[in-house]
């Protein structure tokens, strides 16, 4: 047996590392939630939230590593639950240079460490991951701090399926580093000033969800 045939058998004689589980997180469920709150010291407390929230991840138990993609399609966050303010932070968002209905609050994370999980135990976390606003991440680059606490479901606690539910907060996430804004908007310019401590540049997100094994 030549050295080539012996590394094969060799290697299919070692057991092999367990696949990653997929898991979902489904933004038609209902139960999945995104907010944002700006709160100005001299102006508008500002809540912006959305239900649409979509996440694919993958799950290594063995490593316990998680990696993934999370992303809230623009349109489906009301700010205040009212027309015109959602209407504004679509324009702001976009910079009126895109449609909103393309644009995307996208995140995408690798080697996140969430294990070893125990059943209905929540486990902290805490990750660097970079965001997207419209496909822009911050203008001087970085990533968010994210930290939050996910717990394990085994099938029959919460649902027929394995489920983990995460709940993550971004503090001082600043809306301004991504372009998030009147002063980068055509046809705001007049208005920047008054606007410049009513709206609050920095804010909290938030995020709950829970992702089902696919």
């Amino acid at each position: 047996m030549n050295r080539y045939a012996a590394a094969l058998a060799l290697s299919l004689a070692l057991p092999r590392a367990a696949p990653a589980e997929d898991f979902a997180v489904n933004p038609d469920a209902g139960n999945n939630a995104f907010s944002a709150v700006f709160d100005a010291a001299l102006g508008e407390r500002i809540n912006a939230v959305s239900s649409a929230v979509a996440c694919e991840i993958a799950y290594d138990e063995k490593a316990g590593l998680a990696s993934g993609r999370c992303s809230v399609p623009l349109t489906s966050i009301r700010v205040d639950n009212d027309d015109t303010k959602s209407d504004h932070f679509r324009q702001w968002a976009t910079n009126k240079k895109s449609d909103p209905a393309e644009c995307k609050l996208e995140a995408e994370f690798r080697g996140v460490k969430v294990g070893p999980f125990a059943a209905e135990q929540p486990v902290p976390f805490s990750a660097e991951i970079p965001f997207t606003v419209c496909g822009r991440g911050p203008v001087e680059g970085g990533k968010e701090k994210v930290r939050g606490t996910a717990v394990l479901f085994p099938p029959g606690a919460y649902g027929e399926r394995k489920t983990i539910r995460i709940r993550a907060t971004i503090a001082d996430f600043d809306r301004d580093a991504y372009r998030i804004g009147p002063k980068y908007t055509e046809g705001w310019l007049a208005r920047v000033q008054s606007l410049a401590k009513v709206v609050a540049e920095k804010g909290t997100v938030e995020l709950s969800l829970f992702a089902r094994a696919k």
